[in-house]
């Protein structure tokens, strides 16, 4: 029986690839909390009418921090200062934005206690859905991996030590995952 390892090895693949992609994910909501500095990334998901297409704003204004608690943003055409500043009041980043008619400043207040609290906890809770999506792709995978076993097409020690290879991989981005937890943690509590 020769085992068909190129498709093994893309199972194996495609399972890491999976696992790097949620790590990716969970690095790129942390970039999104606002931690009482003044972060372009925030705005990375709100978009606005340019000239009847939603563009993000980052290709519409050169955004810009100054001072570590501010945001200007300054676009590139001053006739778009009322749809960022509508776009940025609709969308949820919880800053009200001051437009000076050149351009639109967004003033990050320092966080609280309380609030530092509030979002150490949702930090832990974006990584414990992080280490859960990891899992389920290990999950997916070994089930791959016995349904060949069970149709014979790995041996018993095969299957086994693909296992292991599974399982190293799952373990290397649950520690991946709490190490960005851990930083994140570690900023947002930093005053």
């Amino acid at each position: 029986m020769a085992v068909d390892m190129e498709k093994v090895e893309m199972i194996l693949m495609e399972s890491e690839e999976k696992m790097e992609k949620t790590l990716s994910v969970l690095k790129s909501e942390y970039l999104m909390i606002r931690v009482g500095r003044a972060n372009p990334h925030v705005l990375d998901k709100v978009s606005v009418d340019f000239y009847g297409q939603m563009t993000p704003i980052n290709q519409t204004s050169n955004i810009s921090v100054q001072d570590g608690k501010c945001l200007v943003i300054a676009p590139w055409d001053k006739g778009l200062l009322k749809n960022i500043e509508k776009a940025i009041l609709g969308s949820n980043v919880g800053i009200t934005p001051t437009n000076d008619g050149n351009v639109i400043r967004l003033v990050f207040p320092d966080l609280t206690e309380e609030r530092r609290i509030e979002i150490s906890k949702q930090v832990r809770k974006m990584a414990e859905e992080g280490k859960v999506a990891v899992r389920n792709i290990r999950r997916d995978t070994l089930d791959t991996l016995k349904k060949m076993k069970t149709a014979k097409e790995i041996t018993e020690d095969e299957y086994t030590d693909f296992e292991k290879e599974v399982n190293d991989t799952t373990q290397r981005s649950v520690e991946s995952v709490d190490k960005l937890q851990a930083e994140k943690e570690k900023e947002v509590m930093t005053v």
